[in-house]
């Protein structure tokens, strides 16, 4: 613990005695519970076997391309993307005359964009670290000097900059290609086109979906890497025989979420590994990813609130869905995001070493005065970019666990939701509410801001913060 009187003096030892000290609000008060992190092990299981995740997982961590670093990074993340093309075309294939078609059609649209959004801070990656440069398994469109292969037939040739000529090439197992010749799923699919175009503009290289490809990049071997054929094969669950048209929207809204939460685990490895490195540049800009992926998996799990309320809970019960205690939460049967979770929580291990520091064994402020003068000196950015980009994952963490609360609210009745007590009550002892109301992660580094706005906050100049962080 830190000594509060120490830390009202730390501020400055100008202010006066008289001077109203600062005051540290105490941690929040948890119930004596189990770790909010757990589930039964059958509702995992059965979990898995609904989503057919063995399978997923067996195309999502299968290495084709040893070279290629980013390929366990990138692939679940296409996987995710194709997956969606696949839930367009359920969506406008829904003959029920009550489904929100617009509302879902708008959804899906801003969700391809999003993701194609993060796929392009993946790839811009590979131009940042020189390690990863040139190897992606690329197409080069200009090395076949306008001549078409016989067994390609989603090509076409075009010239660019005058006389250059330019292969593009369209993925020819993907579902997005055929969604641009669909009347019904036309004007979709051309958004989603326009947004890779623009997307993927300071990549390396484009996806080869049929994007317009402007700039003549090379395409990235979309079909290699996706292996788009293989992935549908699992698009149906084990229960697809249930009479339920929302089976399919769940199952596959599950399935975009459980590939993205995949990544999430990659890309949080790759945090660890660059830290430990003391690449700290690389390190918060794979921070700043999480921190958007995160955001992501809020806005999948509110895909539920536009399903049909009477279908869905008719579903629930023919899937024989159902609380096994009244504090478990329904999202804890993903093994995986709850490793995510956990792994994004430990995260505040790396601090004492980012800040190049070691934690007092006596509870002393080390941490938090190396933390204020990286802040106040501005001299190691790269620092200061990493340690807000971890406290923006933890803030992205919280408002996800918060916004999954609300959701199951909407979806299924406050008193289904939660074993017919917690969410009704004020009462915090649920295991989501245990998550995004725990005290901060990061408690010497918010110690730190904290103290750092009090010191602004009593007029003193900056010339005085100079010297107090040389003493």
């Amino acid at each position: 613990m830190v000594d509060l009187d120490w830390k009202a003096k730390m501020v400055s030892s100008d202010i006066s005695n008289k001077s109203s000290k600062l005051s540290i609000p105490g941690p929040f008060r948890l119930l004596n519970m189990s770790s909010p992190l757990s589930t039964s092990a059958s509702a995992s299981s059965a979990y898995e076997y609904y989503l057919r995740l063995p399978e997923l997982r067996m195309l999502w961590e299968a290495k084709e391309f040893p070279d290629w670093q980013n390929e366990l990074v990138l692939k679940p993340a296409l996987h995710a993307l194709e997956t969606t093309f696949r839930f367009i075309s359920i969506v406008l294939s829904d003959p029920r005359p009550y489904s929100n078609r617009r509302e879902w059609t708008r959804r899906l649209e801003s969700l391809a964009t999003s993701q194609i959004e993060l796929i392009a801070m993946i790839c811009e990656d590979e131009n940042e670290d020189k390690t990863t440069a040139g190897t992606a398994p690329i197409v080069d469109l200009t090395s076949s000097n306008g001549v078409l292969a016989r067994e390609c037939s989603s090509t076409e040739v075009w010239k660019v900059h005058g006389e250059t000529t330019v292969v593009n090439r369209t993925s020819e197992s993907s579902l997005l290609p055929r969604l641009a010749t669909w009347q019904k799923s036309e004007d979709v699919a051309e958004k989603i086109l326009y947004s890779i175009e623009c997307e993927m503009r300071r990549c390396p290289y484009t996806l080869g979906l049929g994007e317009p490809n402007l700039s003549g990049k090379p395409n990235l071997d979309y079909d290699a890497v996706c292996k788009p054929n293989e992935l549908h094969a699992v698009k149906k669950s084990p229960y697809d025989h249930v009479d339920n048209h929302e089976n399919a929207t769940l199952y596959t809204v599950h399935q975009i979420l459980e590939a993205w939460i995949q990544t999430a685990k990659q890309v949080l490895k790759r945090i660890v590994s660059r830290i430990d490195a003391g690449n700290f540049e690389t390190a918060a800009n794979d921070g700043y990813l999480t921190e958007k992926i995160w955001k992501l998996l809020s806005e999948i799990e509110d895909l539920h609130l536009l399903m049909d309320p009477d279908d869905f809970l008719r579903l629930k019960s023919q899937l024989m869905i159902k609380s096994v205690n009244e504090t478990e939460a329904f999202c804890f049967r993903s093994k995986a995001l709850v490793e995510i979770t956990k792994m994004s929580k430990e995260l505040k291990h790396k601090v004492p070493f980012i800040l190049g520091v070691e934690v007092d064994p006596k509870g002393g402020p080390r941490i938090q005065e190396a933390a204020m003068k990286l802040y106040a000196e501005k001299e190691e950015g790269n620092k200061v970019f990493l340690v807000q980009a971890l406290q923006a994952i933890e803030g992205a963490l919280k408002r996800f666990f918060y916004g999954y609360k609300q959701v199951l609210v909407v979806v299924m009745g406050s008193l289904e939701a939660k074993g017919n007590r917690v969410v009704t009550s004020s009462d915090s002892g649920d295991s989501l509410s245990q998550i995004f109301l725990e005290p901060t992660y990061f408690p010497s580094l918010d110690a730190a801001k904290t103290f750092l706005g009090e010191f602004w906050s009593r007029g003193h100049g900056g010339s005085g913060l100079t010297r107090w962080m040389k003493k």
